[in-house]
């Protein structure tokens, strides 16, 4: 599982964006607003649960875009069944998420977004010895930097998403409008929709980085997925779920929109 903890920067000196992005993470997709399950947690602070790596991506990057949130990604467990409310959910995921958002707000000079692991009860309290414990441990050990690894594509995906002009978002948004239902013609139907030329429309798209992002996307959802994997394989003292999983984290679930 995975726990976003988003924080509004500089609310104090700001109006309350909270209600307008929890308004936005509704309408991303039918299966978001289903899996997402967010929330104001406290102040002008948003928490959510959310299943798929997939689902992480998009809506970390959606609150990256407006520059207005620090973004935590906790990874790990959560103690099951789940609470009716993320406010009332607990686990190591929920811990990996609010040491995660302290580490966003550390690197607001940058891509304001961290990830980290949650570290069990279980694998927390288990000694490192025996087979299974070491693999227990390894497991821990590599779910950390497959989390650092995730962070740092994130981050990469989120320069390009936070130095994006309007214009240029303006571009995109068409494109990814034009995109469901079409598969050709795509930038020329963008430029019809704005008035614009198709060079115009060619320009915005190389230099907004919108098909780089959407070719490191699924590189992140991996890295993400493998991390959930990992840790969750060390709180089970190092047998957890299969390998496919980290071959194919969102089969059949993720689009390349930044195809045209």
């Amino acid at each position: 599982m995975y726990v976003l903890t988003i924080d509004q920067r500089g609310s104090t000196g700001d109006v309350d964006r909270v209600p307008g992005l929890l308004a936005e993470l509704g309408t991303l997709s039918t299966a978001l607003s289903a899996a997402g399950r967010f929330e104001r947690s406290v102040g002008d602070e948003i928490q959510g649960v959310v299943e798929g790596a997939s689902d992480v991506v998009e809506i970390a990057l959606h609150a990256l875009r407006s520059g207005h949130w620090y973004v935590g990604i906790g990874v790990g467990e959560v103690d099951l069944p789940l609470a009716a409310s993320p406010r009332e959910g607990s686990g190591p995921a929920f811990v990996a998420a609010r040491a995660a958002v302290d580490r966003a707000k550390a690197a607001a000079a940058h891509v304001p977004l961290a990830v980290v692991a949650g570290v069990g009860r279980e694998a927390a309290a288990r000694p490192a010895r025996g087979s299974r414990g070491a693999g227990a441990e390894l497991a821990g050990l590599d779910g950390v930097l497959a989390c650092a690894n995730a962070e740092a594509v994130l981050r990469l995906i989120g320069r390009l998403v936070l130095d994006r002009t309007a214009a240029q978002w303006k571009v995109v948004d068409m494109l990814r409008s034009v995109r469901h239902g079409q598969t050709h013609g795509t930038q020329k139907i963008a430029a019809q929709n704005l008035g614009i030329t198709e060079q115009s429309v060619s320009r915005a798209v190389l230099r907004s980085g919108w098909q780089e992002e959407w070719a490191a996307r699924p590189a992140a959802e991996m890295l993400l997925a493998l991390a959930e994997s990992l840790t969750v394989r060390a709180d089970d003292g190092g047998t957890g779920p299969g390998e496919d999983k980290l071959r194919n984290p969102q089969a059949g679930t993720r689009t390349t929109e930044g195809d045209m």
